[in-house]
């Protein structure tokens, strides 16, 4: 069976290593082009390129497969998709739109019951839950007590084809986007490896996504990082989960602007964003309903402190106020 792999970030990156490590014949692997990153800016490749380039893997990074923002640069990425005549093309976390016109290159795995399996993607979500760009957070964020890898063979649409294979995992009390996409990550390379093995020997089966149930999980955005203490005191704390690593969850008194990593909801009344009280224990900031603690928080260009460490260097007492955002 030949492969082409298309990912960009560590949850495509364990799927790739998974799938190396089980022998699987990867022809080519695609990313997002190299872009700047970490506090320098500098310029560096994908965790899926970098791996790839590890293992001696041919890569390529097109900037686009569609005619309509580029013809030229789209011919040659979907030249270069038959030059390596995969059998199957398997996508996670890809980053790019991918047109029917690239998911027919591929010849095709044994018909699942919703024609040959020509293009898989590894969703991590329970679809149709949470289809889009951001469903761990989204997840977090929406208190949801569990998610899951959903394999699903690739239509035209957003995450809308047929479901090949799906497993759910517990969303602990204390999962950041970070954390949880680690353990859904090492799912989704254990599931993909059933999937490829079962479908070649004409044993998946896919099934239809229900129509009821459908809920999009919208990009993260660096404006969503702005905390409204008008809301209740668990809704921001699961943000602050949700927004780690990116845009991690943020608060502005002043001239004082604080990015908050870990908190925790409490009891408390008072006027939503003033400091109930400060102590090596947590800032207990009043909110809509109940009080958030945050335990751990950074300075903008700082590093990450607990809070004991930060109040030493920073005078924050009962009755400041943090800044309301505008609706």
């Amino acid at each position: 069976m030949r492969v082409v792999f298309a990912g960009t970030p560590e949850f495509a990156a364990a799927a790739l290593a998974a799938l190396l490590d089980a022998g699987v014949e990867v022809a080519l692997v695609l990313s997002q082009p190299d872009r700047p990153a970490g506090r320098g800016l500098r310029t560096s490749a994908s965790p899926v390129k970098a791996l790839a380039l590890a293992r001696g893997l041919r890569v390529a990074t097109p900037s686009t497969f569609s005619a309509r923002g580029d013809a030229q640069a789209a011919a040659a990425a979907h030249a270069l998709l038959r030059q390596a005549a995969p059998d199957v093309l398997v996508v996670a976390a890809y980053g790019l739109i991918l047109p029917q016109s690239v998911l027919d290159i591929p010849r095709g795995l044994p018909d699942a019951g919703c024609g040959p399996i020509t293009a898989i993607n590894i969703h991590a979500s329970l679809l149709p839950r949470w289809r889009g760009a951001a469903p761990v957070a989204r997840a977090i964020e929406a208190g949801d007590r569990e998610t899951g890898i959903t394999i699903m063979q690739m239509d035209a649409g957003l995450d809308t084809g047929p479901m090949l294979l799906r497993e759910a995992l517990p969303i602990e009390p204390a999962d950041t986007t970070a954390t949880l996409t680690a353990r859904l990550a090492s799912l989704g390379g254990r599931l993909i490896v059933q999937a490829l093995t079962e479908a070649a020997a004409g044993r998946l089966r896919a099934t239809p996504q229900p129509v009821s149930g459908v809920t999009y999980a919208r990009k993260l955005d660096k404006s969503e990082a702005w905390l409204d203490w008008r809301e209740d005191a668990q809704t921001l704390a699961r943000k602050v989960r949700a927004f780690d690593p990116f845009p991690v969850a943020a608060a502005r008194s002043g001239n004082l602007q604080l990015r908050i990593w870990r908190a925790h909801a409490t009891d408390g009344a008072g006027a939503p964003g003033t400091v109930l009280w400060a102590s090596a224990q947590g800032l207990a900031i009043a909110c809509g309903v109940g009080a958030l603690v945050v335990t751990e928080l950074q300075r903008p260009g700082g590093r990450r402190l607990p809070v004991r460490e930060f109040l030493a260097g920073a005078r924050i007492e009962a009755g400041r106020c943090f800044e309301l955002p505008t609706r």
